[in-house]
């Protein structure tokens, strides 16, 4: 997410804390590795253990998005910074192998936000999630209108089994759900044509596409007349009263979770029929949540936001029916979240008293907003900080205890 300096505001962490040439950070989906965009180009780096794998530097410009399609030689660039290298309404698809930009995308309108899948290209502007086509010559599959979107939320399901597609509805507080499996129209893309030619992808993982399918052409415009764009079964929750600020699917793609800009609640929701599973409770004042993200395993959930701290929440089992769940995790001996010991009140104050509250917590360095995701790891989580810093926590199952494990500066 675009975690550089903000507007000064009571809260928002020290203004000398912030990196100046920071523009972008983003982890891939497996949170293995992590992008930078700055103001001078992009880097690469291993999540845990640290390591920084390559850096671009250009000449002529920064680099506002970045987007990474696994381990693989291709991500997404959106120009940005005080001299963006690229417009901002395009979206130039990089091949790293050769160096070259080998496909564009261009908007009517600014983009905010863009994921990549093995087959797909999934852009955000204000009102409007666009999904394209993986390929040299990008086709324009679907386009969905949302309501004011700022912050380009957007969540997309990193496991190779699922393909789940999640950003805020039309109406304020909606989220918007689609398998794209289950599209009209996917097959035709699928399948290459006589002309095509398959594309290497270097140094990646099994579970990404050995090559992607293109056509001859070079440079594609979503601009031009919709014909090519199929129809598709949308799936919509009614999460929260005021505007989505941040999602999350899970990596099988069976949950999702979300935040509004109030940022005091966490919730999650079956993608399959819009059940309520979990509501979590950051805290009482207002923030600005920056990133939610699901662990591997489903289990845990961690939620990062403008005022330096990372929340932990258990998604384990609730306990049952009659069941009196312990005020903290260490008196219960679990490893499950925090209850209030007012709970009693709850028929006063139902949607604070009967939240569940984060088993551990922790604040990072200068206080600034940040990113997370789990780290290699079970209990541990690596953090992505405005002040240009990465940081690995480890936290205690039962006691909610978090320790600093360690701290490195990549910018």
């Amino acid at each position: 997410m675009n975690i550089g300096r903000p507007v000064p505001r009571s809260g928002s962490g020290s203004q000398e804390a912030y990196a100046p040439e920071l523009l972008y950070a983003t982890f891939n989906q497996d949170y293995g590795c992590f992008a930078i965009g700055t103001q001078s180009g992009f880097r690469i780096f291993n999540s845990d253990p640290y390591k920084e794998k390559m850096r671009r530097e250009f000449k002529d410009g920064g680099i506002g998005i970045v987007a990474m399609l696994y381990r693989s030689n291709y991500l997404a660039f959106v120009g940005g910074g005080r001299n963006p290298r690229f417009p901002p309404n395009k979206v130039m698809l990089w091949d790293d192998a050769s160096s070259n930009i080998v496909a564009e995308l261009e908007f009517r309108s600014d983009v905010l936000n863009v994921q990549l899948q093995r087959e797909r290209i999934v852009v955000v502007q204000r009102n409007k999630c666009i999904i394209c086509s993986l390929e040299i010559k990008p086709r324009h599959l679907h386009a969905f209108e949302t309501a004011d979107n700022d912050r380009g939320a957007l969540a997309l399901s990193g496991g190779s089994q699922s393909s789940i597609l999640a950003f805020p509805g039309r109406q304020k507080g909606h989220i918007q759900i689609v398998d794209l499996q289950s599209c009209v129209g996917l097959s035709a893309v699928q399948e290459p044509q006589s002309t095509s030619a398959a594309l290497p992808v270097h140094r990646a993982r099994s579970h990404s596409r050995g090559s992607i399918s293109a056509d001859s052409g070079v440079t594609a415009s979503t601009a031009g007349p919709a014909s090519g764009v199929y129809p598709a079964n949308i799936n919509i929750i009614a999460a929260h009263a005021t505007s989505i600020s941040a999602l999350a699917v899970s990596a099988d793609g069976t949950m999702v979770a979300s935040a509004s800009e109030k940022g005091t609640l966490i919730r999650i929701f079956d993608t399959l029929n819009g059940r309520l599973l979990h509501e979590l409770r950051r805290g009482v004042d207002r923030a600005d949540i920056y990133s939610i993200a699901f662990s591997p395993d489903n289990t845990r959930l961690c939620v990062s936001s403008d005022k330096g701290t990372v929340h932990v929440f258990n998604l384990e089992a609730k306990q049952g029916a009659g069941q009196q769940p312990a005020p903290t995790p260490a008196a219960s001996g679990k490893s499950g979240n925090r209850h209030s010991n007012l709970k009693f009140m709850k028929d006063l104050l139902p949607k604070y008293f009967s939240s569940e509250w984060s088993f551990a917590h922790f604040r990072v360095a200068n206080e600034v907003r940040c990113i997370c995701g789990f780290g290699s790891e079970r209990n541990s989580i690596v953090v992505l900080c405005a002040d240009g810093t990465a940081q690995k926590y480890s936290f205690d199952s039962y006691r909610g205890n978090c320790i600093r494990e360690w701290y490195r500066k990549f910018i």
